[in-house]
């Protein structure tokens, strides 16, 4: 089913090289969006875009930091180049795959920072390379990659989605009166290489048998959430963190 205002619309999506990021790239190039995989690993950016085109999408890779403002701009400016102007960023880059485990008062200070300019600032970053455009179409929207992480109190990668929760509601309140809507989505576990390489498997099924819908999910079951949200369907939605879940954390 294809879903109101996406058709013909510019949408940046970062970290999709892979996983969910790469889901959501292809969900919207097979929804008629012209996409830009914007991946810090440039080879795994490439394919992805490459696999948009072959299907017969819309898609160029871009290199892109998210932690770096010059970076973030140079994304921007290039998606405008080639497509006219952005309509949709979706921020789902992060440092998650390979991650160093590490308690709070321990975790290496410089990793710490990387990893918190990554995962918390490269969302702003991103924003505010990509508002001004968004402006001058007359609105857009933003979806945030969050996580169920956020409230678990689990180290300081829940702490950088409990900030990307705080993001969506400031920048939602800044951005509502240049009808730019801010959004986002908080998946649980989710079959990812990513999410294998930092959760022992003898882990992962206990944990799966306790959601209310007692399985892992896909990259797939993603795709729905960021389409509604991004859609004209969703026009009088902002500020929200939606869960994908599986029922894991249930907020009355």
């Amino acid at each position: 089913m294809e879903l109101p205002g996406i058709r013909g619309k510019v949408a940046i999506v970062t970290g999709a090289g892979g996983g969910i990021g790469e889901a959501y790239a292809k969900g919207l190039a097979a929804q008629g969006a012209k996409v830009v995989v914007a991946e810090i690993e440039r080879e795994r950016g490439e394919r992805a875009a490459a696999d948009i085109v072959r299907s017969g999408g819309e898609a160029i890779a871009l290199a892109v930091d998210v932690a770096s403002p010059e970076s973030t701009q140079a994304m921007a400016a290039a998606t405008v180049q080639r497509f006219g102007g952005i309509d949709f960023l979706v921020n789902n880059a992060a440092i998650f795959g390979g991650m160093k485990p590490a308690a709070l008062v321990d975790v290496d200070w410089d990793y710490y920072t990387r990893f918190m300019s990554v995962n918390a600032n490269g969302a702003l970053l991103c924003a505010r390379a990509c508002v001004p455009h968004m402006k001058a179409r007359g609105g857009g929207a933003i979806v945030n990659q969050s996580s169920t992480a956020a409230w678990m109190s689990a180290g300081f990668y829940g702490l950088a989605k409990l900030a990307v929760n705080g993001l969506t509601g400031c920048l939602a309140k800044e951005l509502g009166r240049f009808n730019i809507r801010v959004n986002a989505i908080a998946p649980g576990p989710t079959d990812t290489g990513a999410l294998h390489s930092v959760v022992p498997d003898a882990f992962i099924q206990p944990m799966v048998a306790q959601l209310a819908l007692a399985r892992i999910g896909t990259t797939a079951d993603h795709v729905p959430a960021l389409l509604f949200l991004l859609s004209d369907a969703a026009s009088w939605i902002t500020g929200q963190v939606v869960n994908v879940d599986g029922g894991q954390i249930m907020r009355p």
